[in-house]
């Protein structure tokens, strides 16, 4: 290992490997439906509630044009509504639907179902410590709790 790669990288790399096992899972029947890019774009708008394009575009790393012709597939699924602003009636907010308020819980529960179970997995002496280690890795990645978003965009 060179001293670039901190300590722990090659364990942290296999377990993001078990994950993506994980995430791939419970999104495999949603996958039937929407891409992954348009079931990013449906979670951020159920977490963050009706948001700009333009916002949404900049939380996606995506261009204007590839984010319209994501949310005009979305729309035409029932999956997302566009919706004038409340400040300002040009204003263009993207809104989940029901729809898809509902994929998203499904494919949260069947993570959550899963996650659940590798962490009973984990020797109860050691959970404490793993939850822990999951929390650090998370703000390291700037991967917000919903609770700590604000509207963004909103």
């Amino acid at each position: 290992m060179t001293d670039s790669v901190p300590e722990g990288t090659d364990e942290l790399l296999a377990a993001s490997r078990g994950l993506l096992g994980v995430v791939a899972r419970s999104m495999a029947p949603a996958l039937e439906d929407v891409t992954v890019p348009q079931f990013r774009l449906i979670v951020l708008v159920v977490t963050l509630g009706p948001t700009r394009s333009g916002d949404l575009a900049e939380r996606l790393a995506v261009g204007p044009s590839t984010l319209t012709r994501n949310v005009d597939r979305l729309v035409a699924g029932g999956w997302v509504e566009r919706r004038p602003g409340e400040e300002s009636r040009r204003e263009v907010l993207i809104a989940a639907t029901q729809r898809g308020w509902d994929l998203v819980a499904e494919v949260t529960e069947r993570r959550r179902q899963e996650l659940a179970t590798v962490l009973l997995r984990v020797p109860e002496a050691e959970r404490a410590a793993v939850v822990t280690g999951m929390g650090a890795l998370r703000r390291a990645m700037g991967e917000p709790l919903p609770e700590e978003i604000s509207g963004f965009g909103g």
